[in-house]
């Protein structure tokens, strides 16, 4: 055989933005799927309630949330049921922390993949993060069904809600990619992943109204991403009186954005490494 009849494979650099491929994704989407099933299946393998844990976990939050912030500490509610309050704050919450908690893992539990086999690694991280996208779609039917219970109107408002959805994903994938990589140099991620969960939801408005945070605070408080993620999906559902205050929520969603740009660069410049290092 000639030199000539031997294949010439040309490695060319990677375009779109920051190196991302989508054409590539794309190729590669039935793998996307099938990893994103898969964690929808071990989620809730020999589990004797199953998916019904996608509404009892925000309802019981929503329970003890109401109780403590609006029966014992006596918060303020806007003039809305503080279980609506709560619950329209507890689902992008936990969509985030699920996913964060899912997605910090995932490229370290999927090393023997990466070490034997070629395919976008960001597929990792992404489908880890949408396979929550089933519990949140069933817990806003359980909105919805607490909405008609306590006699809240269905205002125009709630047209954003995909919107405020779509928010609370970029802010989990945001989060999420940057903390999968990390986690394949510093196994610490695993114990800090945990905690910042833990800590906050308290630091974020689920239990409470933004409002209530001093005036001096606001801007500090604002950097936390999902302030603005949780005051747009209040204001979606509650409607007119519920609007986020507009300087904190644009900060917020800057966080965001800047959040998930630096995230694809930084996974993009360390992706190389992953099977040397897992």
């Amino acid at each position: 055989m000639t030199s000539k009849n031997i294949p010439e494979l040309v490695i060319r650099p990677r375009q779109g933005l920051l190196g991302i491929d989508a054409a590539e994704l794309w190729r590669y989407r039935e793998l996307f799927v099938f990893l994103a099933w898969r964690d929808i299946l071990i989620r809730y393998k020999q589990t004797a309630l199953g998916v019904l844990w996608a509404v009892i976990q925000p309802l019981l939050t929503m329970i003890i949330f109401t109780i403590i912030f609006g029966k014992v500490a006596s918060l303020p509610s806007g003039g809305a049921p503080y279980a609506i309050l709560t619950l329209s704050a507890v689902l992008p919450w936990q969509f985030f922390s699920n996913a964060i908690t899912q997605s910090s893992n995932s490229v370290v539990g999927a090393g023997n993949m990466v070490q034997k086999v070629y395919f976008p690694r960001l597929i990792i991280p992404v489908s880890s993060t949408l396979s929550g996208a089933l519990d949140f779609l069933i817990s806003i039917v359980l909105l919805f069904a607490l909405m008609l219970w306590y006699g809240v109107a269905f205002t125009w408002t709630l047209l954003l809600l995909p919107l405020f959805a779509l928010l609370a994903l970029a802010a989990a994938l945001s989060v999420g990619i940057w903390m999968s990589a990390l986690n394949v140099k510093y196994r610490d991620v695993k114990y800090i992943i945990p905690f910042v969960v833990s800590m906050g939801m308290y630091v974020s408005p689920v239990g409470y109204m933004s409002s209530i945070v001093p005036k001096e605070w606001q801007f500090w408080y604002s950097l936390n991403p999902m302030v603005g993620v949780i005051d747009g999906f209040r204001w979606a559902v509650l409607g007119s009186g519920f609007e986020p205050h507009w300087p904190a929520f644009l900060t917020s969603v800057a966080v965001v954005a800047v959040l998930f740009v630096t995230s694809l660069a930084y996974f993009r410049a360390t992706e190389r490494t992953f099977a040397d290092i897992i």
